[in-house]
């Protein structure tokens, strides 16, 4: 056992065979394997997505992220020197953007784009960029949809403005729905989308446009387990928080206190509040679907581990020595080596029983990652 202080990155450090990354979901969502970690008791056994209302009880409420993914991998050609141009949608400009750069966001021309761009050279404000489609597969096809690149922002991204062929009142995930990729991880398929990710790679309650990830725990549940849980009088509880792209940003520092975590935005309703404390008081347990549940939860939770409705960005980055105020037990994927994630899973299910479970997973060969199985602590 590695007698790395918890304060240090390389505690979290693991060797996973690369043949565990999963590549695609289960041919059934609720057929993914399921590892149950008890605290109380120090076990761990083995199970499917399919029993998990099985370990739910009348009282408890089952928080979800109903967040929805947006096709936000964008591809293109650079209409002045014909090179080829990714970038990937972030967010719609808000106020501070306006603010620091008014002379490019004026309210006739809709809304403009925040979004991480590669391409060879030097990208010049003013330029175009024609769109590739995702039904034109072949860089020599034209869409007909641009974009235009209004200024360079400090963190090295971009505000760029979508020209639609429609009028200017298009809404930007419309837009992204027609020029846009489903932005698949690099660890699947080196993020290149099949048709089949539109439907596998979202939730099936996801309801709200925003996230450039998938709450990938969420991802295991069909209509049905859905339907089981609330047999079992079961409080469903959704709240929102749009997974941003530092969910795949590696940790760069080697102490944990040294990294600046990102942000993402969320919100948790009065109503929504009002029903998680409610089970709460009434001895239920809050069960979290997913790290994204559990950061939103948390985030919202005061010193005095009350719960209260939050609509803010958070940049909580749970590690050891935080004292979690609402989350009772979550349901999570597993997750990669050195990650924030990662973190969040050692923190809440003991370092020491969460890397025996790590170590078990492997050798019993679960699947890793966005597309893997799961793993419920209690």
């Amino acid at each position: 056992m590695s007698e790395t202080p918890e304060n240090e990155l390389a505690r979290y450090d693991f060797h996973l065979p690369q043949e565990l990354i999963a590549q695609t979901p289960a041919a059934r969502r609720v057929d993914a394997r399921l590892m149950v970690v008890d605290r109380k008791n120090g076990t761990i056994c083995h199970h499917y997505v399919r029993d998990f209302p099985d370990f739910l009880q009348p009282n408890d409420c089952l928080v979800l992220n109903d967040t929805k993914v947006v096709p936000a991998r964008l591809i293109g050609r650079r209409v002045r020197t014909g090179g080829r141009w990714e970038g990937l949608f972030l967010e719609t400009a808000n106020a501070d953007y306006a603010s620091e750069f008014a002379h490019a966001l004026t309210s006739q021309h809709g809304t403009d784009w925040v979004v991480m761009s590669k391409t060879r050279g030097k990208l010049m404000p003013g330029e175009k960029i024609e769109l590739q489609t995702p039904g034109l597969q072949t860089p020599d096809c034209r869409s007909g949809l641009f974009l235009e690149t209004l200024a360079k922002l400090d963190d090295g991204n971009w505000l760029v403005r979508p020209l639609s062929d429609k009028n200017s009142g298009e809404k930007p995930f419309d837009f992204l729905e027609r020029v846009g990729w489903v932005p698949i991880p690099p660890y699947i398929r080196d993020g290149r989308m099949v048709p089949s990710d539109k439907e596998q790679y979202q939730t099936v309650y996801a309801s709200k446009p925003g996230a450039i990830a998938a709450p990938t725990a969420g991802l295991h549940f069909s209509q049905e387990l859905l339907q089981q849980i609330q047999n079992k009088r079961v409080e469903i509880v959704p709240v929102t928080l749009h997974v941003g792209a530092g969910t795949f940003r590696p940790i760069s520092v080697r102490r944990l206190d040294d990294h600046v975590m990102h942000f993402e935005w969320g919100e948790i309703s009065e109503q929504a509040v009002a029903r998680i404390q409610k089970r709460k008081q009434s001895g239920g347990r809050v069960v979290a679907i997913g790290t994204t549940s559990v950061r939103l939860l948390e985030s919202a939770s005061d010193e005095q581990h009350f719960l209260r409705p939050f609509s803010a960005k958070t940049n909580l980055f749970i590690r050891p020595g935080y004292i979690f105020r609402t989350v009772d037990a979550m349901l999570t994927n597993f997750h990669l080596p050195l990650s924030t994630l990662m973190i969040l899973v050692r923190t809440f299910g003991g370092d020491v029983l969460i890397r025996e479970a790590y170590e078990e997973a492997i050798r019993n060969k679960y699947r890793f990652y966005s597309y893997g199985d799961a793993m419920l602590i209690l």
